[in-house]
């Protein structure tokens, strides 16, 4: 019959082995819910110490708004289409759309067809 000293020697080994692997099964669970939080999110971790992004406009970028710019093309070039004022913009004619329809609601500019007049000359 093994001794008291014995028993109590083995039970100690298998626990602390026991607790070394809880804790390397700890870590890849917490490793695969970090993943999926960021694949829940959409968007990958950050790592430590990135600082977040900015969110707003960068100092200088634009000096006169979309409306103002889009105004002043179709006020140069009467009968300009939505494309070539994006063109000339440097942005997405589905975003020039949206600022020429809320133009015309204003009633600065005038729709003929496709193309853009400013409101006197329609």
């Amino acid at each position: 019959m093994p001794s008291t000293t014995d028993v109590l020697n083995q039970a100690s080994d298998l626990l602390k082995r026991r607790l070394v692997e809880i804790d390397e099964e700890r870590r890849l669970l917490e490793r695969a819910l970090a993943e999926l939080g960021s694949k829940a999110t959409g968007r990958p971790r950050r790592g430590p110490g990135r600082p977040r992004r900015k969110r707003g406009r960068r100092p200088g970028r634009r000096k006169a708004s979309r409306t103002d710019q889009a105004l002043k093309l179709v006020e140069k070039t009467p009968g300009a289409t939505a494309s070539e004022v994006a063109k000339a913009m440097k942005i997405g004619p589905n975003y020039v759309y949206r600022v020429l329809g809320d133009l015309e609601k204003e009633g600065q500019i005038a729709k003929k067809g496709r193309q853009y007049f400013p409101a006197t000359k329609v």
